[in-house]
């Protein structure tokens, strides 16, 4: 197994595991190694060192439990820290898709409970909304949070 510490053109860094060299040719050629982060394909491969499995090597502490999502660790990687702060918002709000603005409308002008919520509004929505005097938020979610992971 080869786990490679990969870039995309944005500067985005994050790891890759393959069974061989080969693989990650393969699969880069393909198009199928993406940034987990805005989705670039345009990936690069990073000088990396070796890992060396040595004999006399102490064994692995016991597995901590796990981190809540609000408690991110400070040695997280600034791109993994923002996935894990994505898909904590993913857990904490509604997605009313397309209904966005009118759902926020509706919560701001007391027509219906208030609530955390997500979802699509074009420019022009979102221009409207902020003239209303209704905070709304960009939050460009990664392809990789779209779907269950693996």
């Amino acid at each position: 197994m080869k786990v490679l510490d990969l870039r995309c053109t944005h500067g985005h860094g994050f790891e890759g595991w393959f069974a061989s060299n080969e693989a990650f040719e393969t699969q880069l050629s393909s198009g199928l190694i993406e940034c987990p982060v805005c989705g670039d394909t345009a990936i690069v491969k990073l000088l990396s060192a070796p890992r060396l499995n040595l004999g006399n090597a102490k064994a692995p502490a016991a597995e901590a439990a796990p981190v809540a999502p609000s408690q991110v660790p400070a040695q997280l990687s600034p791109e993994a820290r923002w996935m894990r702060a994505v898909r904590e918002v993913i857990a904490k709000t509604e997605d009313v898709g397309d209904r966005f603005a009118e759902e926020a409308r509706k919560m701001h002008y007391g027509e219906a409970e208030e609530r955390g919520i997500r979802g699509q509004a074009t420019p022009e929505q979102t221009e409207a909304l902020l003239d209303e005097g209704i905070a709304v938020m960009p939050l460009p979610i990664p392809a990789a949070l779209k779907e269950t992971l693996q």
